[in-house]
């Protein structure tokens, strides 16, 4: 089975459960657990047996809990970037130890909570060790700490997704003049500094340069240790960033190509000599869901068809602001459930149910021809969709469901129920 028949035997049975439902559900979500499984067995497998990975799930590319759970199960941590974050993957039942707490803005609150919990903590600038030191000073601490370098190898081909440029925010940047020597002052007046973090950035980083940013680390480690006169730094926290596949159906992320890029452009990495921690999260999860919306009307204008669907801004925001960088796939099925036949097309715009003209998920899109009461599929929303809604119009976010095969047809685990966005009024 192909995986447009697959999401049309979902969307048939999501149908014929109610799930989708015209009138009282046209916006739905959906996470396919028999991929997700598969995709994490690939990346626990593509790196090096014999030395010791956590591979700590970015929690802001997908926060809720029965996710969270589900890929603990699976043998994954949580990397979280905020108080919010780390109450979810608690309460997934992430214990502390598998946890990395990363933020360039974490208030004593937050880093009081990390540090009494145990969870790991990358620091992420001068400021912030002097809070960091003082906590331990005062009530000690058994989490791992390191800093967050910004070796500044440069910017991919989206600029808001690098985070090691030249004047990213995140991180000390390792050429600034000074700042090599500083860093490595720091870690020997502090001998629980035992692991160093870099980030080098997500979609739009070609692995060369993620592997660059990555060896110097390592370059960084292996100098504060031969200074130190023994292995200070344990544990070298590479974070994520493995592009993703938005234009195929491709199920499995190029995790073997990830390590054969580190082997080649950071070859000390695998020595034996560092722990690893990772903090894949759109790679984990994107291929492996979708969002499905009826076409609630159409219309012509200008001479281009419009199909009027429930999912815009407020789900694919980033979609809808910054369409260049995060297009995503559009696939038309009918009112059953059925593929839409390819033999007939037309260049259409699928727009979604916001106040504003720039309210579409697809612009000119050469689909087939879309009718009022057919469903529309917004494919590879698996990550970040579902974490990153946009309140305008206090429209409700939809549910999330997740999908077992259970022999031959799909079975439905509630992920999360519909929110609706009730307004406040002032008193």
């Amino acid at each position: 089975m192909n995986d447009s028949a697959r999401r049309s035997q979902i969307l048939t049975a999501a149908l014929t459960q109610g799930l989708l439902h015209e009138e009282h559900s046209p916006l739905v979500a959906f996470l396919d657990w028999e991929r997700v499984q598969l995709n994490v067995e690939h990346l626990l497998g593509a790196f090096p047996r014999g030395i010791p990975v956590l591979h700590a799930f970015a929690v802001k590319a997908n926060p809720l809990v029965p996710v969270l759970a589900r890929l603990g199960e699976l043998g994954m941590g949580a990397e979280v970037a905020s108080d919010g974050e780390l109450s979810a993957a608690l309460a997934a039942g992430m214990t502390p130890e598998r946890l990395v707490f990363d933020s360039p803005a974490k208030s004593w609150g937050e880093l009081r909570r990390a540090l009494g919990l145990g969870a790991a903590l990358n620091v992420d600038n001068f400021q912030e060790l002097a809070r960091v030191r003082s906590i331990i000073e005062e009530s000690g601490s058994d989490s791992e700490i390191g800093i967050r370098l910004n070796p500044q190898v440069g910017a991919g081909s989206i600029a808001a997704m690098s985070t090691a440029s030249a004047h990213s925010k995140f991180g000390v940047p390792l050429r600034d003049p000074g700042m090599r020597e500083q860093l490595i002052e720091a870690y020997l007046a502090s001998p629980w500094l035992r692991r160093a973090h870099t980030h080098v950035g997500s979609q739009g980083c070609p692995l060369p340069l993620i592997a660059e940013g990555v060896n110097e680390l390592v370059r960084f480690a292996d100098e504060v240790n031969f200074r130190a006169g023994y292995a200070q730094i344990r544990t070298l926290d590479i974070g994520g960033g493995l592009p993703v596949d938005f234009a195929t159906d491709a199920p499995i992320s190029a995790f073997n190509d990830y390590v054969a890029a580190l082997a080649e452009g950071a070859p000390r990495l695998f020595s034996g000599d560092y722990e690893i921690v990772t903090e894949f999260g759109r790679s984990i999860l994107a291929k492996h869901g979708f969002i499905a919306t009826y076409v609630e009307y159409t219309k012509q204008v200008g001479g281009r068809r419009v199909a009027i669907t429930h999912a815009g801004a407020q789900v694919a925001t980033r979609t809808v602001f910054m369409p260049e960088a995060w297009p995503l796939r559009v696939e038309g099925f009918d009112s059953a459930g059925a593929p839409k036949p390819a033999a007939v097309t037309e260049i259409q715009d699928v727009a979604g149910p916001c106040c504003f003209a720039g309210d579409l998920v697809a612009r000119g899109r050469e689909l087939p021809v879309l009718e009022q009461g057919d469903i529309v599929a917004l494919l590879d929303t698996g990550a970040y969709y579902a974490s990153n809604p946009f309140h305008y119009n206090s429209l409700p976010v939809p549910p999330v469901y997740g999908i077992e095969h259970a022999g031959t047809a799909p079975e439905f685990t509630e992920i999360r129920g519909a929110v609706q966005h009730e307004l406040q009024l002032a008193r």
